[in-house]
């Protein structure tokens, strides 16, 4: 195996000791363990088959922040998922979310400032983006009831859509405005979930940004129903794509 793909097992690595860190503390519970070893397995795997079909020879720092923010995501997900049947330390679960919030767009910026901004790097951060909705929504979802998952299966629904309509796989033109959706969307599921605001505001914060991802949504069906015979169409989906999605971005 050439050494740019054992890079991503470090992340199992870490992800496996910061798994530990928190179960030492009393904080996970046998499903959070397995919960969080899977995605971190099962991401790194999908990662290495990446870096092998894209024939990389540097892992590089932006891929490296990416790596980061996916291991902070399996911590994320093994405390969400110990959630369902016992009480979590809601401090270290906003902060490790914050954090991973925090650093999304620096992978972005780092590969612009080193040029080594890639298709695969830019699908590795979507993908990353996209779960972590995922499984925040599942969590806020506990308490505001599972309309909210919505949230974190749009894009999930936007790549299934494309099975069946090939025109639904067309490279979209780059928005700025699905990234601070996608921004909005994780700020707004991490103030929920840190149990601050009262009941009603949050609602009002969660319809806002269920609004705003169906709005952005809307418009990239939108766009690529009108140019649906402008290109060729795909005749799979490809491992990579930079703009595979309307969200995460």
């Amino acid at each position: 195996m050439q050494r740019v793909h054992l890079a991503p097992l470090w992340s199992v690595v870490g992800g496996a000791l910061g798994l530990a860190a928190i179960g030492w503390l009393g904080a996970l519970s046998t499903a959070g363990w397995i919960a969080g070893m899977v995605y971190l397995v099962v991401s790194n795997a999908l990662l290495i088959r990446g870096l092998r079909r894209s024939h990389a020879i540097r892992f590089g720092p932006a891929n490296a922040t990416t790596a980061f923010r996916s291991t902070l995501v399996g911590l994320i997900t093994a405390l969400i998922a110990t959630s369902f049947t016992s009480a979590i330390p809601l401090p270290i679960f906003i902060s490790l979310t914050v954090v991973a919030l925090a650093l999304d767009g620096v992978d972005g910026w780092i590969a612009r400032r080193t040029r080594t901004m890639s298709e695969l790097g830019a699908q590795f951060d979507m993908e990353v983006d996209a779960f972590l909705l995922l499984v925040l929504s599942v969590y806020v979802g506990q308490q505001l009831g599972w309309w909210v998952l919505v949230i974190g299966l749009l894009r999930y629904a936007f790549v299934a859509a494309g099975w069946p309509a090939p025109w639904m796989r067309t490279p979209l033109p780059p928005r700025y405005w699905r990234k601070v959706v996608t921004a909005v969307a994780g700020i707004a599921l991490t103030v929920v979930a840190s149990e601050l605001a009262p009941w009603w505001a949050d609602y009002a914060v969660m319809f806002i940004a269920l609004a705003l991802l169906l709005e952005s949504f809307t418009r990239d069906v939108l766009w690529l129903f009108v140019h649906r015979h402008d290109a060729p169409q795909p005749a799979r989906v490809g491992p990579r794509r930079a703009e595979r999605g309307a969200q995460p971005d």
